[in-house]
């Protein structure tokens, strides 16, 4: 619709969108130590901390819509079906994750949901596009896989239901997997509107299960700078780059930003929280890096799938 405005985006290039993919992989790479400190110093689960991430997350996202100008995308029932999905998709995606860490470890879930997204991602276009992808694509994936083995891998893995906290890990990736193809290829556009949306659905169905677990929040510095934090630039910043990127660069290239949280994670960990890492660990973060580079290298096709 004529009326309806998209995400502001300066000149909107493949290459402009690269560099907001590169700053949502990190940000979501800190997001994970946020996570983690609002956890420990609030005294939360981490239902409760997945809902306070997507309830204060949207409504930022939503607020950022309205300062713009923003509208969802289409009207009517239209809108609230595609908001309802993508709400049950993101409520999903952070409810299997966390569920996983639970079940099996923190470097367990995370390698296998940042090993299967790319995969998935990868997969997805080519069955959208009917076409196998590319060389290239393919390389920097399978190099991916490698250095998130590496990166990941050295995480001792408790004893218990390793099997179903792997395939919820599994969930939480083919969630974020559909949710990113599906964000980039509607043939109306969405947006930031759309986005913040989505996240207080997501919230909203988490909701239940967060306030049963318990979610009073501290009114110390500490735990509001946190949530603060969380909610500010690993959230809100962070997904509105990564799915304004999706809307000028190939859904392939989503594993930028998929990859290099790990990544970033990792450097923060050695950074402030004195993790050591082994020389596997280092040689995986040098393949996570140049399969990166790979794939952001090389010739730059215009995006068929999203129109407008």
């Amino acid at each position: 619709m004529s009326a309806t405005r998209t995400s502001p985006s300066p000149a909107r290039t493949p290459l402009n969108g690269t560099a907001l993919l590169v700053v949502a992989g990190v940000l979501w790479g800190a997001g994970g130590l946020a996570g983690s400190y609002l956890a420990d110093r609030a005294g939360l689960g981490p239902v409760a901390v997945a809902a306070y991430r997507l309830l204060c997350g949207g409504t930022l996202i939503v607020l950022y819509a309205m300062a713009t100008g923003t509208r969802p995308a289409g009207a009517g029932r239209a809108v609230w079906l595609r908001v309802g999905f993508s709400g049950l998709l993101l409520a999903t995606f952070q409810a299997a994750y966390f569920a996983a860490v639970v079940a099996t470890s923190v470097g367990l879930a995370t390698l296998t949901t940042m090993v299967a997204a790319p995969v998935m991602i990868t997969a997805g276009a080519a069955l959208l596009d009917r076409r196998l992808p590319d060389a290239r694509t393919a390389g920097a994936v399978a190099l991916a896989v490698v250095g998130l083995f590496l990166l990941l891998g050295g995480d001792d893995v408790p004893g218990g239901p390793v099997l179903a906290g792997t395939a919820l890990a599994l969930l939480a990736a083919a969630s974020f997997a559909t949710f990113s193809l599906w964000f980039a290829r509607r043939t109306t556009p969405a947006n930031a509107a759309d986005l913040g949306l989505g996240f207080l659905t997501g919230g909203l169905v988490l909701l239940p299960s967060a306030a049963a677990s318990g979610m009073t929040l501290p009114l110390r510095p500490d735990a509001v700078g946190a949530l603060a934090f969380l909610v500010l630039l690993p959230t809100a910043v962070a997904y509105v780059a990564y799915f304004t990127a999706l809307r000028v660069v190939r859904p392939t290239a989503a594993v930028i930003g998929v990859l290099l949280e790990p990544l970033t994670a990792t450097v923060l960990s050695v950074a402030f929280a004195g993790e050591r890492l082994a020389t596997a660990q280092v040689c995986g973060a040098v393949v996570v890096l140049a399969s990166i580079a790979f794939q952001s290298s090389g010739p730059r096709p215009e995006r068929p799938a999203v129109s407008g």
